[in-house]
């Protein structure tokens, strides 16, 4: 009995000192960590059928955890032969990760031309962005003009990888409306399908030269308002581009 008695002593009471010990000196959550990215995802020298020249480009930036984002996105093109252009969407949205794949994302936005083209409107912008099943890039969003008007648009995107350096990349994009805004070019209804087909060659991870083709086919109310505006409602356009990220 004695034996044990000891046995319990020199067992429990280190143990108990140690658990004491811990308490006066806790372990600290790390702080958390903040980082960012800014991606030119598109920055592309187009010719179309009708020899109408013009830059298009897409830019992302985001900077925050792996929880919570700052989102800004810019997308739009400008004309190589006029003095017109277009931003098709200037986001500023705040993301909250709501699966490992998927963030929802809530703001303001701007679209609207510039110079020779006319129109513009602001908005709250909120929707979806991350990975689909089988790796698919999904970009959609609905949104809220100042003036009550609804409208939305959807993007996907996959990477074909041929080679280490060499990818394949096709991409559907299409806009659809609740509200018929003539001054946008904007219809009631699916407004248009835009199909692309990108040949990438990655030199670096972040510096990737592409050549590519697109087909884009607009319907309803916005396919009427192109043709009573002089401007095509189906066309194909050739690029080169330029894929830089930091």
């Amino acid at each position: 009995m004695f034996k044990k008695i000891i046995i319990f002593i020199l067992i429990f009471i280190p143990a108990l000192a140690e658990e004491k010990k811990c308490n006066f000196y806790p372990v600290k959550p790390f702080k958390p960590l903040y980082y960012g990215q800014v991606l030119f995802d598109r920055v592309e020298y187009i010719l179309n059928e009708n020899n109408k020249k013009s830059l298009d480009y897409e830019i992302t930036g985001w900077y925050g955890g792996d929880y919570q984002r700052i989102w800004i996105e810019i997308e739009g093109n400008h004309s190589l032969r006029g003095k017109g252009g277009e931003i098709e969407r200037f986001d500023v949205l705040y993301g909250k990760l709501i699966s490992p794949f998927w963030d929802y994302r809530i703001g303001a936005g701007y679209t609207g031309g510039y110079g020779e083209e006319g129109g513009n409107r602001s908005m709250i912008v909120t929707g979806f962005k991350g990975l689909a099943p089988y790796m698919f890039e999904v970009d959609t969003n609905i949104r809220l003009t100042t003036k009550g008007e609804i409208f939305g648009d959807f993007e996907a995107e996959y990477d074909i990888l041929l080679t280490q350096r060499m990818a394949l990349q096709p991409r559907i994009d299409s806009r659809f409306s609740l509200s018929k805004i003539e001054s946008l070019g904007i219809g009631q209804g699916i407004n248009n399908i835009k199909l692309g087909l990108r040949l990438r060659y990655e030199i670096r991870r972040e510096f990737a030269p592409y050549i590519g083709i697109s087909w884009t086919q607009l319907f309803g109310q916005t396919k009427e308002i192109a043709r009573n505006e002089g401007k095509s409602t189906e066309y194909t356009d050739l690029f080169v581009g330029l894929r830089v990220w930091f």
